[in-house]
């Protein structure tokens, strides 16, 4: 089993979005069954809060349904769970050195790293541009699902 964590700052846009973007791209390919997907918050802001309705309806547009995700927070065993921990900016990466010494296995990155960007997604919160975050995402999530399974082989 593959096991992908998407992380960003409160668990309610960004990596909600990806998470349950990515369910729905390996659902599509038939890939389901060799992945196991989640998202979570390097801050504790939002613990317990739904997706943020810009998320929300951009995903149920999609028939994705996400009612039953609430916001959690990145935990130092989650580092040993995942094989794939996909940041959404540079202070996700950062704020990651809260909970683990280091990045010893190469496990975390920038989710848009995937498509030859090093750059950022924004932060739909302060840009209300929700859009723009899911072309974003899911332009990485592609990137993302291609390396993965050609490392699998």
């Amino acid at each position: 089993m593959i096991k992908v964590l998407f992380v960003c700052h409160g668990n309610i846009c960004r990596s909600p979005m990806a998470e349950f973007l990515f369910k729905d791209l390996v659902e599509k390919r038939k890939l389901d069954k060799l992945f196991y997907i989640e998202s979570c918050a390097t801050s504790s802001e939002e613990i317990g809060n739904p997706v943020h309705y810009g998320t929300k309806r951009i995903l149920n547009n999609l028939g994705i349904d996400c009612s039953k995700k609430r916001a959690r927070r990145f935990t130092a065993s989650d580092y040993n769970k995942f094989d794939y921990i996909i940041c959404m900016d540079q202070n996700n990466i950062r704020n990651l050195k809260y909970f683990i010494e280091n990045d010893k296995d190469n496990k975390v990155h920038l989710l848009l790293e995937y498509v030859g960007m090093n750059r950022n997604i924004r932060d739909p919160w302060y840009t209300g541009n929700f859009n723009e975050t899911y072309d974003d995402v899911i332009m990485g999530l592609d990137g993302l699902l291609s390396f993965i399974m050609d490392n699998q082989k």
